[in-house]
């Protein structure tokens, strides 16, 4: 069996970089470049998602590929695969497969650059650097395969460098991801230091308190800055809106859940998850990102800045998962810690499923319409159907409505909270209590988005004229689409084979198993979720769902067989026909939220007026209505102020132009660093 595995993951990696091969080579012929490596992307998923399965089947707990740099003192290039890697290698294959099909489709609007060979290379290697830190085995690797996948992913941020503000977002981008390489270069030295290893499964138990304490809030912000947390959050909506669509996809769905991996990787399997108070600041932080992040997304008017917001959301309800886990597993309660960490990954395994499909959705929007502004949209559901249903699939996913698989793990999430509130202290117990209000504020806002979204994008009559031609994209789109949102189905429906699989990815991390007491003993067959007294059933609710919906309609066209249809205008106010001039806007259905919350949002107002005959005629009216960005205004700014000034007085000082300065600086320098190894070294 685990020369199958390894059999698999080696053709995996060679089809990946075959993909990326060919497309340079094809580079001159943009159709061949675009079809064959994705058909080649498309193997290596397949390939990917069969390594993991057969690697869960085959029951064991690591296997080792070999170290490929034997030659360089310290310097090695080892892989390995545990269940956890294996589990974010699977999720990862299932969102490439859809990636793969819908690029087919999606990349022919690129024919005329005739850098699609470029971008192909590009993504094929950006995959292969997000599998390289899934299975580096010691922090060398791990080091090489983060700042790979972070420089990659800035390039094809900025593939559209024509468009009007893709080069700030790939700035912003870049100065954050090089602050994650950072600190986990300091976390790196730290980790050598105390244990005289690189390894990543090193283990530090003998280590002071102080460096476990620093070595947490190294990992915390690096993994925070890539996931999106706020404060650290500050690329994510710049960022994804100006990726192209299969790239945002890659980026939201997967991307910023490597950083997950990284946080579970090391605060449980290195740092053992030791301090409660690592789980109390986790979950404070948990708490803002998910309120903030669905409070951004309400007002947004930009269908990929939406989904963008909503991301940040979504990783705060997972770090709360993460955070109640810690805290259960630093006070011995195993069995609730399992439960919490089952509840965070079968959230981030929903997320990457739901919000790969909605970035792909608004990709095909962005492809029939040319614009991503919602005031724009309207109507699509007539021109774009499919697209329509698939989106509307990810909408009630994305909302946590049942029976689709966002209720699961946000239910499993609340349950996991109500068994931690009564074992755990009083503190803590009333810092639950207000985790779970946040997460019924922030599920009633996410449903509100939502709503706004698909209704003022998908009903009503279109808005602009970019809106009245748009026309279905092609199959190979929405074959990538419809893929994800079955998918989103499917694991809402059949729960229990899931959270099996997760069972034994958790039971490496807390040592205990929880599924059987969750799902009764079979794999694969539909069993209802019980925790204590509740439970749910999700096929039944999909069922009951059905035969309501099919018995009213069978009620009404019963009752409606003597009557006789008539057909007359919508009741117009005395106009003479409804316009797109008379429906509800973005910006209107937002305002109630932006008065409420007119101190996070500062909205800023600005009323253009083209004078006409007289000043109660005017020609016309132009209202606008924006948010401020509080935490770029407020914190980032005033930051790079700081560090300018800072920057300029630190040159005059040592930008003199004197080489016995220079001198002096070397001997200083070097006589500290004798100093310090011979007396801390």
């Amino acid at each position: 069996m685990n020369g199958i595995i390894s059999v698999l993951i080696i053709v995996m990696l060679a089809l990946y970089e075959l993909g990326a091969v060919l497309a340079l080579l094809l580079h001159s012929r943009p159709k061949l470049a675009n079809i064959i490596p994705n058909f080649l992307t498309l193997c290596a998923a397949l390939s990917g998602f069969g390594a993991s399965i057969t690697f869960f089947w085959s029951g064991e707990a690591r296997i080792s590929l070999g170290n490929f740099v034997t030659s360089v003192p310290l310097i090695s290039f080892e892989i390995s695969i545990d269940r956890l890697s294996a589990l974010f290698i699977m999720v990862l294959s299932v969102l490439t497969l859809g990636v793969a099909v819908y690029s087919i489709g999606y990349l022919s609007h690129y024919y005329h650059r005739h850098d699609v060979g470029v971008f192909n290379f590009l993504m094929n290697s950006f995959i292969l650097a997000m599998i390289g830190v899934l299975v580096a085995g010691n922090m060398i690797a791990f080091l090489m395969s983060w700042e790979l996948m972070s420089v990659i992913s800035y390039f094809l941020v900025i593939f559209e460098a024509e468009v009007e503000g893709t080069q700030k977002a790939g700035t912003i981008y870049l100065i954050m991801t090089h602050l994650t390489s950072a600190f986990l270069l300091i976390a790196a030295g730290l980790i050598y230091q105390s244990s005289g290893s690189f390894m990543i499964d090193a283990s530090l138990s003998g280590a002071p308190a102080w460096i476990k304490n620093v070595l947490f809030g190294c990992f915390l912000i690096a993994f925070g800055a890539k996931a999106g947390m706020i404060p650290l959050h500050i690329w994510l909506p710049y960022a994804h809106p100006a990726a192209p669509g299969n790239v945002s996809a890659l980026m939201s769905g997967m991307m910023i859940k490597i950083a997950i991996y990284g946080l579970l990787r090391f605060v449980f399997g290195m740092l053992g998850a030791e301090f409660q108070w690592w789980g109390t600041f986790l979950l404070v932080i948990g708490i803002v990102t998910t309120v903030l992040g669905v409070a951004y997304s309400f007002v947004e008017q930009n269908v990929k800045r939406l989904l963008a917001y909503c991301s940040i959301e979504n990783i705060g309800i997972i770090l709360i998962g993460v955070a109640v886990s810690i805290l259960a597993y630093s006070s011995g309660q195993t069995a609730i810690s399992s439960l919490a960490l089952i509840a965070a990954l079968y959230h981030l395994c929903n997320h990457t499923i739901v919000k790969g499909a909605l970035f792909l959705g608004a990709g095909a929007i962005q492809y029939s319409t040319h614009t991503k502004d919602m005031e724009s949209l309207g109507g699509l559901l007539k021109k774009m159907p499919y697209t329509g249903l698939f989106m509307l699939t990810g909408s009630l996913a994305i909302s946590a409505i049942p029976p689709f698989n966002g209720f699961i793990s946000e239910w499993l999430t609340y349950q996991s909270i109500f068994v931690n509130i009564g074992t755990a202290a009083i503190g803590v117990k009333v810092l639950l209590i207000l985790t779970v209000a946040a997460l019924a504020l922030a599920g009633a806002l996410a449903a509100a988005s939502f709503t706004k979204f698909f209704g003022i994008s998908f009903l009503g009559l279109p808005r602009t004229e970019k809106a009245a031609q748009a026309q279905e994209v092609p199959k190979t789109m929405r074959l990538g689409m419809g893929l994800l949102a079955a998918l989103s189905l499917f694991l809402g429906i059949l729960p229990s084979g899931m959270i099996r699989l997760l069972d034994r990815v958790v039971i490496g991390i807390t040592g205990e198993t929880v599924a059987d007491t969750l799902t009764g003993n079979r794999f694969l067959i539909y069993e209802p979720i019980r925790i204590g007294a509740t439970g749910i059933t999700p096929l039944e609710f999909l069922m009951i769902g059905l035969i309501l919906a099919g018995g009213v309609v069978f009620v009404v066209r019963l009752l409606s067989r003597q009557t006789q249809d008539r057909k007359y205008v919508t009741w117009d106010c005395g106009y003479s026909g409804l316009n797109a001039r008379m429906q509800y806007s973005a910006t209107g259905f937002s305002k109630p939220l932006r008065i409420i919350f007119r101190v996070l949002y500062r909205p800023n107002r600005d009323l253009a007026v083209e004078p006409g005959p007289s000043a109660y005629f005017p020609k016309s009216l132009r209202y606008e209505v924006t948010t401020e960005s509080v935490f770029e205004k407020y914190l980032y700014l005033p930051l790079v102020r700081a560090l300018t000034r800072f920057a300029k007085n630190f040159r005059m000082i040592i930008q003199t132009g004197s080489i016995h300065r220079y001198l002096i600086y070397i001997f200083v320098t070097v006589l500290l660093l004798l100093v310090y190894f011979r007396f801390c070294g």
